[in-house]
């Protein structure tokens, strides 16, 4: 079987992201092959764009190397909540086999610098993505409920908290805005309501709007702790290890992806230290670094394909025994919603955005996590892939935060340096607001599940469940159109 190198951006391979600890592979299962075979080595070259020719082999290459090699019938790239909800997807649903590649660990990345809301309060019904939302948020409360069956506790597993989620307004405009979503959501079947200045008062005291404040209230949303529900998917996933079904290889950069010269499927993910075959699917599900894979992918086919994903850098602020604000509800002002769906101008590059990164891409939101800690955001900038703290983006965050809690306005932040922990994180942004769940076109056995911004937590059952579907030929239980690749495909 000849097969061609392909070349890929190394995913996470930016200064600053995570720091590199050397491969570290948690073999929990796979099936390990023997190419000690000479009919499957190989030696032939192509040409790349920069024009060198570079040796291709498959069998050959990992022998003279050193590489260890694995089959399997699915390899995942990426394992933030997207990934490893995929592994559990098919793990639970099928009896294939399973490896997640990953060039750092779990929550490295935007699910561990995420806010944790399973909200439903900002959504707009009808829109292309109320469907996969309203799907997502029925399994996780299934997964709550089983959790909660097999005699556990979902809070302590989850960190699982019906809080409720309020979407608020200070503005006699923005509250008839409200008003008009609170009918909507109600028209939904969602219960929902209105609360006025004087309801707000006994719901949330340290809450100031103003006498036309208002808020839109869902009572049945959930807070959830990213980094306790990733442990608990890892859990499950490694149960089937003693199967021979899954394996991870964690901090191991996919360096590159071997595609069959005769039937053109990626056959096998190369990385530092293995090459992983793959007999039914590989699914790119890197986050923002998807787009240069595909990209790297394809790039020597007749199909042309701009992945347009984009890293949107956010920031927030977490606090520990901070004892003067307490908080019932998840908040979240109007204004997130306008710019968490600001898009791009033509002429915008990763180091700029159509609206100013630096102020107007900051808006009020505001928890209380399981351990009792204050989190607040959040921002929302488009600087590339950079990672670095900015100070000026967590000043405005707080002063923002004041403006509806003014008892923060008594607390000077640099007081806080010692009890405050800073998230940042990347979100993978993509132009239209959709991710893409769909696979490759001309590339049977590729697929992707990218592009989530900042709803990876909210929209990863939903999502997993979807891109096992396509995979196994499955029926959809959510229509799977808006999520396709035909919609940035040129042929």
């Amino acid at each position: 079987m000849a097969s061609t190198t392909l070349t890929l951006t190394p995913a996470l391979k930016i200064n600053g992201v995570v720091p590199r600890f050397g491969s570290k592979f948690h073999f929990y299962g796979g099936i390990p092959t023997d190419y000690t075979n000479p009919i499957l080595s190989c030696s032939s070259s192509i040409k790349h764009r920069n024009n060198r020719l570079k040796p291709v082999c498959s069998a050959g290459l990992n022998r003279s190397s050193g590489l260890s090699s694995h089959t399997f019938d699915v390899v995942i790239i990426g394992a933030g909540i997207i990934g490893l909800t995929i592994a559990r997807q098919f793990l639970l649903g099928s009896n294939l086999s399973v490896a997640i590649v990953d060039a750092a660990a779990p929550c490295a990345g935007a699910t561990g610098a995420g806010q944790g809301y399973i909200w439903k309060v900002h959504r707009d019904p009808g829109t292309e993505k109320w469907e996969l939302v309203m799907r997502s948020h029925q399994l996780w409360e299934a997964l709550a409920e089983s959790i909660h069956n097999q005699g556990l506790d979902p809070v302590q597993t989850l960190g699982w908290k019906k809080t409720g989620s309020m979407l608020v307004g200070r503005t006699a405009n923005e509250c008839s805005a409200l008003k008009s979503r609170v009918e909507q959501l109600l028209e939904a079947g969602l219960e929902a309501s209105f609360l006025s200045h004087d309801d707000l008062q006994s719901e949330e005291p340290a809450l100031m709007l103003g006498s036309e404040g208002g808020a839109a209230f869902v009572p049945d949303d959930y807070q959830i702790d990213a980094r306790r529900t990733v442990a608990f998917i890892e859990k499950g996933n490694r149960y089937f290890a003693a199967e021979g079904r899954y394996a991870e290889f964690y901090y191991e950069q996919a360096t590159s992806l071997l595609r069959s010269e005769c039937s053109g499927e990626v056959v096998a993910v190369q990385t530092s230290k293995n090459t992983l075959y793959s007999k039914k699917a590989i699914i790119v599900a890197a986050g923002c670094w998807s787009g240069s894979m595909l990209h790297d992918l394809i790039s020597n086919s007749e199909i042309e394909l701009d992945f347009p994903v984009k890293p949107r850098k956010g920031h927030l602020l977490v606090i520990e025994n901070f004892k003067s604000l307490n908080l019932n509800h998840g908040l979240m002002e109007l204004g997130y919603v306008n710019h968490k769906s600001a898009t791009l101008s033509s002429s915008t590059s990763d180091s700029g955005s159509a609206y100013d990164a630096h102020t107007s891409s900051v808006s009020m939101t505001a928890t209380m996590d399981m351990s009792g800690r204050l989190v607040l955001g959040s921002s929302r900038q488009l600087v590339g892939f950079n990672t670095e703290i900015d100070e000026s983006v967590i000043t405005q965050i707080w002063e923002r935060a004041g403006e509806f809690f003014p008892i923060l306005k008594q607390v000077s932040l640099k007081e806080l340096n010692k009890s405050r922990e800073v998230r940042v994180g990347l979100r993978p942004y993509m132009p239209d607001g959709k991710p893409v769940i769909d696979h490759v076109p001309r590339i049977s056995n590729m697929f992707v599940a990218a592009g989530h911004e900042g709803e990876g937590l909210t929209l990863a059952l939903g999502t997993a469940e979807m891109i096992a579907n396509i995979v196994l030929s499955n029926p959809q239980k959510v229509d799977p159109a808006p999520y396709s690749m035909n919609t940035i495909i040129a042929v």
